[in-house]
């Protein structure tokens, strides 16, 4: 998504100078489109979350860091070639390697822990969960984040950590998850 975003805008083509991206996108895009002077707007998880606010927004590119990237001036959903195409295009025109390509972010280390659940209830609601979200939100201050939700498909919550390192990053992930198994699994 840097190296695409970065390419249109280059090319004066990035609309409202916006990218769609969603609330599990790594923290080290979000620094590299703020060094871009990119606006980001994030959207739920999915690709018609995505769709819907890259129409509301006028963009021309979003995705998920899953690889599903929507590219409106060719397709409305995530298509895996589209992107790979994109991306090797970008690469012959700049005649560079992927991995120089790549050097536009810096990936935060991210731990997701998918937890079984018998229940959805809010999670604002559940005392001990939020109280282990900001003990660890605390902990990391302006050096990572915390997205714990629900999935959309499955009874299933996803407790994701940004951090500084991996193993910190690990630490932080398997305590929220384990009070999420305690109240909710």
């Amino acid at each position: 998504m840097a190296i695409c975003t970065q390419d249109l805008k280059e090319e004066g083509v990035l609309r409202n100078n916006t990218i769609v991206t969603t609330v599990m996108s790594n923290m080290g895009l979000s620094i590299a489109l703020e060094k871009m002077g990119v606006k980001q707007i994030r959207s739920k998880v999915g690709d018609r979350y995505v769709l819907e606010e890259m129409l509301k927004n006028d963009a021309v590119i979003g995705g998920e860091d899953s690889g599903h990237l929507l590219f409106l001036d060719y397709h409305t959903s995530g298509d895996g070639i589209i992107s790979a195409l994109q991306v090797l295009s970008i690469m012959m025109k700049k005649n560079k390697p992927l991995s120089e390509l790549a050097e536009v972010m810096d990936v935060f280390p991210q731990v997701l822990i998918n937890i079984d659940t018998k229940s959805k209830p809010p999670i604002e609601e559940q005392p001990e969960i939020m109280d282990a979200i900001n003990e660890v939100e605390r902990a990391l201050g302006n050096k990572g984040r915390v997205l714990v939700r629900y999935s959309g498909t499955q009874s299933m919550c996803r407790v994701m950590i940004e951090g500084p390192t991996q193993k910190e990053t690990q630490k932080y992930a398997e305590l929220i998850a384990d009070v999420v198994r305690d109240r909710l699994g």
